[in-house]
């Protein structure tokens, strides 16, 4: 609750804004989850000398929030929050944008879109890409086990064996994580939403690069954090916007993506690096390193986990994207003593992480038909970046960075392009899913640019209803 006095409001007068003031801050922890339903509300007494106000302001402000149903009183007993609150909603938490540049508004179309639909805008690989007859085999291997993982739960980290695996992995990558660092988790989303809620309150400022992954977005209006952004460049974040913002806002936490950035495919320089963690430690800056896309690459870029040795970096990593979406399976890497605590936590909201999928993963991993996979993949994806430039270039859609690898493209529209029209138009008339730029920038200022799976644009169907579609727009907005 409010700790300090009310300020008096001579325009309307002291006593009436006082009341409205402790029912509006009432209100507010009650929307944002501090107050939870049946929680007790300090006593009328507590309150007023909390607050510095009388008692008669406290009973008039319980008064009428008790008679609008939000708090019920006990007699007897004292004032508790009511049961009968409105649910979250999180379109409510960013009023007045449009549907094509909300955060969840890609996934939601690319998710309910069927086999027929074109799909250039989605953050997957194309079905027939996965290792589906590797993923058969592995689960064949499993059933004939004495033991077959199929019925029971897991250890609360996670398999020790796929831990073991994953710890020698990160090594190869320069992160010094020991098993007992390492809590598995169902994916990559789980992994981060476990971190905000470690590590977050309600109000707490969180940075994000901008563009950055939409999900990101939607997960810290969820957490209602107060979330700020510092635009990113071709080598990482913009170092003087990032010290700016740092120092005008004091985030909690930094949530990024060093290495195939989404969605802008850019991977961090070392100099850049370097810099980042010194403003981290400068600044007391926690940072989620979501790693997501680190198979896909031909060659390793620099790790902030690596350089910073997991002090201030927690790093999140899956396998969700190159192996299975079903088979889901995250992972934290982090200091030993923010790992116990978050195996309480994970314990207490999801229970157990899918031992069934981790016996799944250390089986592919451990045969080598991952590896196999994953050098095929790199250089069909190759292929496919070179495919999709050429074409879109032809229609004057320009890339605003070459990836080394991996499958996303940040590209440019012509002058006076409307994203977010396109891409309306193109899901109406051609059942298209496109990624417009804006629901990508928390700034709002990516109208101009949109971002491109290469894995889900070799069909050319899709250049043909693109380019209809950028005529229609433009005529439209001429």
């Amino acid at each position: 609750m409010l700790t300090a006095p009310l300020p008096a409001d001579t325009a309307t007068g002291p006593a009436t804004t006082r009341v409205e003031a402790v029912m509006r801050d009432i209100r507010q922890r009650i929307e944002n989850r501090s107050l939870c339903a049946g929680k007790r509300l300090p006593s009328i007494r507590s309150q007023a000398e909390s607050l510095g106000v009388s008692r008669s302001t406290v009973v008039e402000a319980y008064g009428r929030l008790t008679a609008e149903g939000l708090i019920e009183s006990r007699p007897g007993s004292g004032f508790y929050v009511g049961h009968q609150l409105t649910p979250f909603s999180l379109a409510e938490t960013q009023p007045g944008l449009p549907p094509d540049s909300d955060p969840v508004w890609v996934t939601r179309q690319s998710l309910l879109a069927d086999e027929a639909s074109l799909k250039p805008g989605c953050g997957w690989l194309p079905a027939a890409w996965m290792p589906e007859q590797d993923i058969r085999r592995a689960l064949r291997t499993l059933s004939r086990r004495p033991l077959a993982p199929l019925t029971g739960y897991g250890t609360p980290q996670g398999l020790p064996e796929l831990r073991q695996l994953l710890s020698h992995r990160l090594g190869e990558r320069g992160i010094p994580a020991a098993p007992a660092q390492i809590m598995l988790t169902e994916s990559g989303t789980q992994a981060v939403d476990l971190l905000c809620r470690f590590l977050l309150q309600p109000g707490d400022t969180v940075l994000v690069d901008d563009p950055c992954y939409f999900s990101f977005q939607a997960m810290l209006r969820a957490h209602r954090a107060d979330v700020v952004s510092v635009p990113y460049t071709p080598h990482g974040p913009d170092l003087p916007a990032l010290q700016d913002c740092l120092l005008r806002h004091r985030p909690r936490l930094y949530i990024t993506n060093a290495a195939l950035h989404n969605p802008t495919g850019a991977s961090l320089r070392p100099d850049i690096a370097h810099k980042v963690l010194l403003l981290a430690a400068q600044y007391d800056l926690t940072i989620i390193e979501d790693d997501v896309f680190a198979d896909f690459e031909h060659r390793p870029a620099p790790r902030l986990a690596a350089l910073d040795g997991l002090q201030r970096v927690i790093y999140v990593g899956s396998f969700s994207k190159t192996l299975s979406a079903s088979v889901r399976v995250g992972h934290i890497a982090t200091r030993p003593d923010w790992i116990r605590q978050l195996v309480d936590l994970k314990l207490a909201t999801a229970f157990e992480s899918g031992h069934f999928s981790a016996e799944l993963l250390h089986t592919l991993l451990g045969s080598g038909s991952y590896l196999r996979h994953m050098n095929g993949l790199r250089a069909r994806l190759a292929d496919a970046m070179g495919i999709a430039l050429e074409r879109l270039q032809t229609l004057g859609i320009r890339p605003w960075h070459r990836p080394d690898s991996g499958m996303f493209l940040w590209c440019t529209l012509p002058h006076g392009l409307d994203a977010a029209t396109l891409a309306h138009h193109a899901l109406e008339r051609h059942r298209m899913v496109l990624a417009p730029g804006n629901a990508f920038s928390l700034s709002q200022s990516a109208a101009g640019f949109m971002r491109v799976n290469a894995a889900q644009s070799l069909d050319p169907a899709i250049y043909v209803a693109l380019e209809q579609s950028m005529e229609a727009c433009a005529r439209r907005q001429a």
